[in-house]
């Protein structure tokens, strides 16, 4: 009886496996690492960056091709012209391993969110890849050049794009799931970093690029581009990109340098940032207020007389530090206030948190308000430490 018993559970058992029902062999797949999205007239197109498997799999350096091949596809709608790269691709993409995607600039002015709704329909696309926007060049251009170092060009500016942003803090990597949520959002506009080609297009995608100590063609992160709601109105430059990563809190490691009492510069180096954005009701009307928190060490002194074992000293390079920080924020959240009228800090998502009821009579109109709205900024800097020497060897040339 008890055998009986385990056959038929043995048996059943059978139902629930459903094996390998949806494989599909690597031999079958366009691996896909870069997306652009244009628009002509009113087609999208479709620029698919995919892998040269027998160039990446070589041990021997390859054989003289290119390490990926674009296609390109046109239709109606996004999922369209998706498809249609299969009349000139002979196997069909596969987006699970996409690692940047590129908005073209005339596309992005027109509205991003078709595309969006596409991107989180798609059950094999993943959210690690990061979203930027083509300057003065059509996505399909940006995807076309070969890059140094990076076999794999999507690969580079990955790469690229996180180093930049942890590094020098002017960039910032956006995610699907950002994006998405700053579209969405009550209070709040997307930002995406922008990027550039410096170069001729067509010499930047032949292999002969890459033969140089310096490439005739490259890609560059240059500027963030400014939303409203989907639409991109206008583009922030470097310094106002870091002064709005540095009121947010999000710049991890940057660079920045003071002038010396007599002449010359101190630069700093920024290790750590904290901040806080608020946004309160005053006598009834709304007041923005960033209150940013930034420790850093003397990185490089290129001034004379300037005694860093004196307390005096450190006080007066993070008094300084304090006012230039302040003056570059404070000049960044003006010109986004009268320029663009488009809230990227978040400060009708701030005064949402705090005062629902106030925010529900100035939700309507947020963008206008927040170009009125008194904004005041106040930065904490903390000198730790001074390097491996305190002071500069030209102290003493000086007195030689």
């Amino acid at each position: 009886m008890e055998r009986k018993i385990l056959m038929t559970i043995f048996f059943c058992s059978f139902i629930l496996l459903t094996g390998c029902w949806n494989r599909r062999e690597l031999n079958e797949l366009s691996i896909l690492l870069g997306l652009g999205i244009d628009k002509d007239n009113e087609q999208y197109i479709i620029t698919a960056q995919v892998v040269n498997p027998s160039e990446i799999a070589s041990k021997q350096g390859g054989s003289g091709k290119a390490p990926v091949v674009v296609y390109q596809g046109k239709g109606e709608t996004l999922f369209e012209a998706v498809r249609k790269v299969t009349t000139v691709a002979p196997r069909k993409l596969y987006f699970a391993h996409l690692r940047i995607l590129v908005f073209g600039e005339e596309l992005a002015k027109e509205g991003i969110g078709e595309m969006i709704d596409f991107l989180l329909r798609n059950s094999e696309i993943r959210n690690d890849f990061y979203i930027t926007v083509s300057k003065n060049s059509k996505a399909a251009d940006v995807l076309k050049i070969l890059t140094p170092l990076e076999k794999i060009p999507a690969n580079s500016l990955f790469a690229s794009l996180q180093t930049s942003a942890n590094s020098w803090a002017p960039t910032e990597g956006i995610t699907l799931d950002k994006l998405t949520s700053n579209m969405v959002s009550e209070g709040i506009n997307p930002v995406l970093t922008g990027i550039q080609i410096k170069g001729n297009v067509h010499e930047g995608e032949m292999n002969t690029n890459l033969d140089q100590t310096k490439p005739k063609s490259i890609l560059q992160y240059k500027g963030m581009a400014v939303f409203k709601h989907d639409k991109l109105i206008g583009w922030m430059n470097e310094r106002e990109g870091r002064a709005v990563h540095f009121a947010l809190g999000k710049v991890k490691s940057s660079v920045g340098y003071i002038k010396c009492p007599q002449g010359g510069k101190v630069v700093i180096e920024v290790v750590h940032t904290k901040s806080k954005l608020k946004t309160e009701m005053i006598k009834g009307e709304p007041h923005g207020f960033v209150q940013a928190k930034i420790q850093g060490n003397v990185a490089e002194v290129e001034c004379q007389g300037l005694d860093l074992t004196n307390p005096k000293s450190i006080s007066y390079i993070e008094k300084e530090s304090e006012k230039e920080l302040t003056k570059i924020i404070e000049k960044a959240i003006h010109h986004l206030q009268k320029d663009y009228q488009s809230d990227i800090f978040g400060f009708g998502e701030a005064l949402n948190r705090s005062s629902p009821n106030d925010w529900a009579k100035y939700k309507k109109d947020w963008d206008q308000t927040f170009s009125q709205m008194p904004v005041t900024v106040k930065v904490d800097m903390t000198i730790r430490q001074t390097g491996t020497i305190n002071n500069s060897p030209l102290n003493k040339m000086e007195n030689k």
